[in-house]
């Protein structure tokens, strides 16, 4: 099983040397992947969560991409109706192809109204226009020799039936975020009866989880995946793997975006699971 980090490309400590960092230092921990995530206008309803300055995916990727040498790539999520079918197309095939095949394309459908409204893209038309965009991208690739020959992993995020349902048409994994064990559980069922349903091939499982350490174990129903001691973490990446999932993707951000100005608490707490991943206790070593 492959582990993933999101990385804060937004919020008041994040700036290039920052990002730098954050590549070199999720690199040298042996981590698998490091996936940022998407938005345009950083109107007011994403800057209450996600402050400028927000550092556009595919621009940041493209220059990790040049500071880094193993770890792959990827947007957690981008969001599918914010750009032309077939400039996401290009750029994509682009970035990979410049990494040398290492991006993976996480997408999903958005929910920040007012950003929808700036960029004059209709709220209440995101699950269509992010299907059919997901069908131009998938065509431009495979019908444009232009657009590259490589074969880009696309993630379908939502942790909604119709983001579940998404991602068995026209993903590659299915990508959904911060849940407790025992939903995704469920949900992995309801993952498998859907394309059952529709008589196609169950997407790989590729679930964002929190990372948030603590000395005392966490317990309770509301406790999400990745919250608590390090043996529960080690616990419930286990979990994830005899599950099927085959990446799982660590999201060190409480929600404070002051805490981009110190991400050393954030390092020290994946420096921490990068240990125990390297121990002989499990199956979910980085390579």
């Amino acid at each position: 099983m492959k582990i993933g980090i999101n990385v804060p490309n937004f919020g008041p400590g994040t700036d290039p040397g920052m990002l730098r960092s954050w590549a070199q230092t999720l690199e040298g921990l042996g981590f698998d992947l490091l996936m940022v995530s998407d938005h345009v206008a950083i109107t007011p309803d994403v800057a209450e969560r996600y402050p400028a300055p927000f550092y556009e995916p595919f621009t940041t990727l493209s220059w990790l991409a040049g500071l880094t040498t193993r770890i792959r790539l990827g947007t957690t999520v981008l969001i599918a109706p914010y750009r032309h079918p077939l400039l996401t197309a290009r750029m994509a095939a682009n970035l990979d192809e410049l990494s040398r095949g290492r991006l993976v394309l996480g997408v999903g459908v958005g929910w920040a109204r007012q950003e929808f409204a700036a960029l004059g893209i209709p709220f209440e038309r995101r699950g269509r226009l992010t299907d059919d965009h997901l069908r131009d991208i998938r065509a431009a690739w495979a019908n444009t020799a232009s657009y590259g020959s490589g074969r880009i992993p696309v993630w379908v995020g939502g942790n909604s039936d119709a983001g579940l349902r998404r991602a068995v048409r026209l993903g590659d994994a299915w990508h959904p975020l911060r849940c407790t064990l025992p939903w995704l559980r469920e949900a992995a069922v309801r993952l498998k009866g859907a394309a059952d349903e529709l008589d196609l091939p169950v997407p790989a499982l590729a679930p964002r989880i929190a990372l948030k350490l603590t000395q005392a174990p966490v317990t309770g129903p509301q406790r999400l995946a990745g919250e608590g001691t390090i043996d529960q973490v080690m616990d419930d990446l286990d979990q994830l793997r005899l599950l099927g999932a085959e990446t799982v993707v660590l999201d060190t951000y409480s929600g404070d975006p002051r805490q981009t100005c110190r991400p050393q608490e954030a390092w020290q707490a994946l420096a921490t699971v990068a240990a125990h991943l390297h121990s002989p206790r499990t199956g979910t070593e980085p390579s």
